[in-house]
């Protein structure tokens, strides 16, 4: 794969990985990185394209300045304000952001009728 993606925790991670192609990268954070961290993931991404995917709070802005600082050419994903960040996001909306992001090729779609019998072209879900 010549992608990877950054979350902050296990949880994002897990909601992702239902909807990627097994063989996507997804890195966590655990938190904000520190010095030997950001360097750990520098070395384990290399030179695969970069996408960032942090909650839309405080702490994921300041983790998603970090990683701009370490990935200035890191594509950025963003999660709408009111959800309980990645791992809380509906994975409609999530899918649709992947799409925004380019990501088509990796996106696992859920079978006809929609994500957990919800379909996805539902207006209400933004």
């Amino acid at each position: 794969m010549d992608i990877a993606i950054i979350v902050e925790g296990k949880n994002d991670r897990s909601h992702l990985r239902k909807l990627l192609h097994k063989d996507v990268p997804i890195h966590c954070t655990y938190g904000t990185p520190g010095t030997a961290k950001l360097e750990e993931l520098k070395k384990k991404i290399g030179s695969r394209h970069v996408y960032l995917f942090t909650d839309n709070d405080a702490s994921g802005k300041n983790i998603r300045r970090l990683l701009r600082e370490t990935f200035p050419d890191a594509e950025q994903i963003y999660t709408r304000k009111g959800y309980a960040g990645v791992e809380g996001t509906p994975e409609e909306y999530l899918i649709r952001q992947l799409e925004k992001a380019g990501l088509e090729e990796y996106i696992l779609y859920p079978p006809p009728g929609g994500v957990n019998g919800i379909l996805l072209n539902n207006p209400f879900i933004r």
